[in-house]
């Protein structure tokens, strides 16, 4: 894939452009551990799990702490070490034993990450924007796949900035949630609020 001329650099306070192909890489955001812990304390996940775009180990290194058993993989490896490098997006099995999905997923692939993710596993934890609830072609996913609880954050969470970013730092201005599927849930989802962020 080739660099699209004349993509501007993402508007960094508000993420409302779009970095350059070659400056996005695979999109490594590295995620807060606020966020993470915001997670853990308004869900129970199962005790062996499944990190498929783990980078360089943010949210695994918090589950693990908390005491899951972290299966950790990604497209590529930047160093964290993995169980196996592989594009989740063509990943047919899930990892033996795991019984859920949690991950930050690639913005640009957010769509794609999440349909694959509710193909492979029973539960499924994505931090996503919360702009995701909108758009015509996310109904399936949102509607029909067991959408159990959106947990938006009180607070903004911190600038995720792109892995090596070495510019200047600002508050993030935008809203984030997790998106929480269960296979067996059935009916609309619940939102609510949670602590997390700044």
């Amino acid at each position: 894939m080739t660099e699209i001329s004349g993509i501007g650099k993402l508007s960094h306070a508000c993420q409302s452009g779009k970095h350059a192909f070659a400056e996005r890489k695979f999109d490594l955001y590295p995620t807060p551990a606020c966020a993470v812990e915001a997670l853990l304390r308004a869900e129970i996940p199962p005790l062996t799990v499944w990190e498929p775009a783990a980078g360089k180990g943010a949210i695994v290194n918090m589950l693990r702490a908390r005491g899951h058993t972290v299966v950790a993989s990604d497209i590529t490896d930047y160093g964290f070490p993995l169980d196996f490098v592989a594009d989740f997006l063509t990943t047919v099995l899930p990892p033996k034993g795991c019984g859920a999905i949690i991950t930050n997923p690639p913005y640009q692939i957010a769509t794609e990450f999440a349909c694959h993710a509710v193909d492979l596993a029973p539960r499924v934890y994505l931090l996503l924007r919360l702009a995701f609830l909108e758009s015509i072609r996310r109904t399936d996913v949102l509607e029909r796949r067991g959408l159990a609880r959106v947990h938006v954050f009180r607070r903004r969470l911190p600038m995720m900035h792109r892995d090596g970013w070495t510019g200047p730092r600002a508050a993030s201005a935008i809203a984030f949630a997790w998106f929480c599927w269960d296979r067996d849930h059935r009916g609309p989802a619940i939102v609510d609020r949670i602590g997390g962020g700044s």
